[in-house]
């Protein structure tokens, strides 16, 4: 399965080789993305790696980094600092570093969402040249409908343009949110989200499940595909559900939405590390080799 992917006129001659095999190398050559979600420590603080139904491996920080050295992923996104502590030990992994986080202690009726930007695009040039480690990408959340969009527009636009002009390509996580969203997964909301990562130029953008008042979801995800337009469009994991119900809707996000990957990690991290092993392999199957729900199943069950 080869697909086009359109090198943005934003990236200089002299980079596109760059840029064009670092695409190459997150997508295998199929056009299609598995980003391993590890930007959790931050967004979601310990919640998600300590507790009820959660593996013990997950406590450590390095259980996902073994997770993402040992499986078939496209790239793992995580800050530049937990990267720094770890990549001298994983050097083999593809990284995308995510530039801007925030905790998910202070709630909605408190303020509207801001995610600030942490470092920007000129340090993870730097960070790559020095620590030599394999860094394909950058990441930058916005939360459209946030009285402080304005702010993050600018931040992921100049992010996008920048990465661009040093061969790495962009993902934008598009979220609506803020007390002006009434219905953060409306698929209309969530479509106009992906136009507008479109507009700032993104190579891919992340966005959350729509859930239509009525009818198919993965139908209702289509509207933001299309959207999106040159912008490949991914989906997020969201919270930890049952495997074959998960591989299935990933399956149906594929090839009923139309989007290009997936973006997994409570699903994949939760869990024992021989188990999230096959179950990012699975995600991967799907993702990358056209797999089956069922054939990335067995995947998972060590078939």
């Amino acid at each position: 399965m080869q697909v086009t992917h359109y090198t943005p006129l934003d990236v200089p001659p002299e980079k596109r080789a760059e840029y064009e095999k670092n695409i190459e190398k997150a997508t295998h050559g199929t056009g299609r993305l598995m980003l391993f979600a590890g930007d959790q420590k931050v967004e979601h603080m310990n919640n998600d790696f300590y507790g009820e139904g959660i593996a013990l491996d997950d406590a450590d920080a390095e259980h996902m980094f073994q997770i993402a050295s040992k499986a078939k992923i496209g790239v793992y996104a995580s800050q530049l600092g937990l990267i720094a502590r770890y990549g001298m030990d994983y050097k083999n992994i593809p990284y995308l570093v995510k530039l801007n986080s925030k905790t998910n202690l202070v709630k909605k009726d408190q303020m509207d969402p801001r995610s600030p930007l942490l470092y920007p695009v000129s340090s993870v040039v730097d960070f790559k040249k020095n620590s030599g480690l394999n860094i394909l990408g950058v990441g930058f959340t916005v939360y459209t409908g946030s009285e402080y969009e304005g702010e993050m527009m600018e931040d992921a636009a100049r992010i996008v343009y920048t990465a661009h002009l040093n061969g790495l390509f962009a993902v934008l996580w598009m979220y609506p949110r803020g007390k002006a969203v009434a219905d953060e997964k409306d698929p209309h909301l969530v479509a106009g989200a992906a136009g507008v990562a479109a507009c700032l130029g993104a190579d891919f953008v992340k966005v959350n499940y729509p859930k239509p008042k009525e009818g198919d979801r993965a139908k209702a995800l289509g509207e933001a595909v299309v959207a999106a337009g040159r912008t490949r469009l991914i989906c997020a994991g969201g919270s930890s559900m049952e495997v074959k119900d998960f591989l299935q809707q990933l399956h149906d996000q594929i090839h009923i939405s139309g989007t290009s990957g997936n973006a997994t990690g409570r699903n994949i991290h939760q869990k024992p590390l021989d188990e999230a092993i096959r179950f990012a392999n699975a995600v991967s199957a799907l993702t990358y080799d056209n797999a089956s729900a069922d054939d990335a199943f067995a995947i998972y069950n060590g078939k």
